[in-house]
């Protein structure tokens, strides 16, 4: 597991210009879209890593069909918001949703341990999937290569974040017979 808290979260994906106007249509990748209204500020740029992350203003926000329509300021027409296709919308840390106690951030499952529930190492989590029904850790490393784990209440045991390892109870035929 990390230490490397990012400066910014992602809670969107500008897709394209929504109208005329300006508005940008952001599909949301966080679990509090609500939120978002309440922000001065966003951040857009290509990743939460990269070194040309942009503040922007924001001037409002709605929810339209199940994507954010963003307006910030001084992007007022559509060839403005169409320079910003494909780009993240971010939050700087220190404005995240604090979690509970039982939550963690998904850049924090990066690196982690998967064993199963009979102490089997699966490898470390390289990446994690947001299907809309559940996630899926990617798991690698193992003696099984490449594993997808569904994050579900039967399969997800315990995430022990001080040692980094997390205990599943995977499916019958998740993991191929040896």
């Amino acid at each position: 597991m990390t230490d490397d808290q990012p400066t910014y979260l992602l809670i969107g994906e500008v897709l394209r210009p929504h109208g005329v106007a300006g508005e940008l249509r952001v599909r949301v990748l966080t679990d509090y879209p609500e939120r978002i209204v309440e922000l001065d500020q966003i951040y857009l740029g290509t990743s939460p890593t990269s070194r040309k992350i942009k503040p922007h203003k924001l001037e409002k926000m709605r929810m339209h069909k199940g994507y954010a329509l963003l307006k910030l300021a001084r992007i007022d027409d559509r060839n403005l918001a169409d320079r910003l296709r494909g780009l993240y919308v971010m939050v700087h840390i220190d404005e995240a949703i604090p979690l509970e106690d039982d939550e963690i951030y998904l850049y924090q499952l990066i690196g982690m341990r998967v064993q199963t529930t009979d102490g089997e190492d699966l490898g470390k989590i390289t990446d994690v999937l947001e299907t809309g029904a559940n996630d899926v850790y990617i798991v690698n490393g193992g003696r099984y290569g490449e594993v997808l784990v569904p994050v579900t209440d039967e399969t997800l045991i315990e995430t022990d974040e001080i040692n980094g390892i997390i205990t599943v109870q995977l499916p019958d035929g998740l993991l191929p017979t040896t």
